[in-house]
């Protein structure tokens, strides 16, 4: 099957210059881009600390994008110093995009997710991956040592207005509305081997 061009004929009033898009959206507040860290504070630092999960998005040679969910115990991404973070490669399907991305282009961007907190921590940079043993055992999952890691060079990072969470309700598990635990548990998702 062929990709359709987004941009085809299908569709009326297509949006395509930025000029064009500032005309509907207006111009960025100024409050939150005067909030855009090039380094990460004591704030980025306590919400990665915090952070079990995180969406990290890459782009390949090719062009191909990919956005790769990476869960673990609050702590298990490691900040090395302002401008530095590490993330763990744990064993898992072993389709590893991202590493394949890396290798062709090394900016990655990054979105910290804490549960029951409305913002989220979006840090950009480029990355490279190591076995440097020292900065692998740092990262260690209980007595399990990756055999690799990413290592990303922090060049942006700032919080995100926590409006899509509030919307989304994703933690708000007492209404059984949709977006909660309880909705889902009423929704039989199969396995991925089903």
């Amino acid at each position: 099957m062929e990709a359709t061009n987004v941009a085809d004929n299908r569709f009326r009033d297509v949006i395509t210059t930025e000029s064009e898009l500032r005309r509907i959206v207006g111009s960025p507040n100024r409050w939150m881009t005067s909030r855009i860290l090039h380094r990460l504070d004591q704030k980025c630092r306590r919400f990665i600390a915090n952070s079990p999960f995180v969406v990290v998005g890459s782009v390949g040679a090719g062009g191909l994008i990919d956005v790769s969910p990476k869960g673990d115990p609050p702590g298990f991404v490691q900040v090395l110093d302002d401008w530095t973070l590490v993330l763990p490669d744990r064993a898992g399907n072993r389709r590893v995009d991202t590493l394949c991305n890396v290798l062709a282009n090394p900016q990655v961007g990054l979105i910290f997710l804490v549960p029951g907190r409305r913002e989220t921590l979006r840090v950009f940079g480029r990355a490279v991956i190591v076995r440097d043993q020292e900065v692998r055992k740092m990262v260690a999952g209980g007595d399990r040592t990756p055999e690799l890691a990413l290592v990303v060079a922090v060049e942006r990072a700032f919080f995100h207005c926590s409006r899509c969470i509030t919307r989304s309700k994703l933690w708000d598990f007492t209404n059984g509305t949709v977006g909660t635990a309880s909705s889902f548990e009423a929704v039989r998702f199969p396995a991925i081997s089903e």
